[in-house]
């Protein structure tokens, strides 16, 4: 682990998974609702395998630091959720850019990748700051935030599932509506996919759309 500051002057830490080559490209890795656990984790190691500087920053420790939940948590997890100050997330999202960027083994090139509420917060991130670029899968709340759409000023990409209850017909056509006419947008949807489609560890995985993904 290692530590970020805040801009708020406080700290707080972060996963960083390494490349073999000990150099690359930057990419912050923004958790789902259960914190910085052994998948996210995973997620970060699979980025540093491909290539990647990949950084996991905890977004809960405002609330409580170290968070690692599992579904078996899902209240905790969703408690987590509602308590959590979604604008300072998104500002220790952009902290934790920074630090990359900075960081001796970067290139100087940072993006970002996020999943469920790390999903909504990815976008969030391409909106308010400027990464090089931004992926969401199955981000929760976008719908809610699309008045900021024209600030967007690197590509960012979204994955969406079909079936995702989280996201539902209006909020996905109303995703469509305000970000699919944007030529640095591109949304991917799967139709038969639900919500963390992604997650290799959750009951909803969906191997084909995660790979395709």
């Amino acid at each position: 682990m290692i530590t970020i500051n805040s801009f708020d002057g406080g700290e707080f830490d972060g996963y960083l998974s390494m490349p073999a080559s000990g150099y690359g490209p930057g990419i912050v890795v923004i958790q789902e609702i259960f914190g910085v656990n052994q998948n996210m984790r995973g997620v970060a190691d699979w980025y540093a395998a491909h290539g990647f500087v990949a950084l996991c920053p905890d977004l809960f420790w405002r609330m409580e630091r170290g968070v690692a939940l599992t579904e078996k948590d899902w209240k905790k997890a969703i408690d987590f959720y509602k308590r959590l100050d979604e604008a300072k997330a998104v500002e220790d999202t952009a902290a934790a850019l920074q630090f990359l960027r900075k960081h001796s083994s970067c290139s100087g090139r940072a993006g970002a990748v996020g999943f469920c509420l790390g999903g909504n917060l990815a976008y969030l991130l391409s909106v308010r700051f400027k990464p090089d670029c931004a992926v969401g899968y199955y981000g929760v709340s976008i719908e809610k935030s699309l008045d900021e759409a024209n600030n967007l000023s690197a590509p960012l990409m979204l994955h969406i599932g079909g079936r995702d209850e989280h996201c539902p017909p209006e909020a996905q056509a109303q995703i469509h509506a305000a970000l699919g006419p944007n030529p640095l947008v591109k949304i991917y949807d799967y139709p038969e996919a639900g919500h963390a489609f992604g997650r290799a560890t959750g009951e909803h995985y969906d191997a084909a759309a995660a790979e395709l993904a």
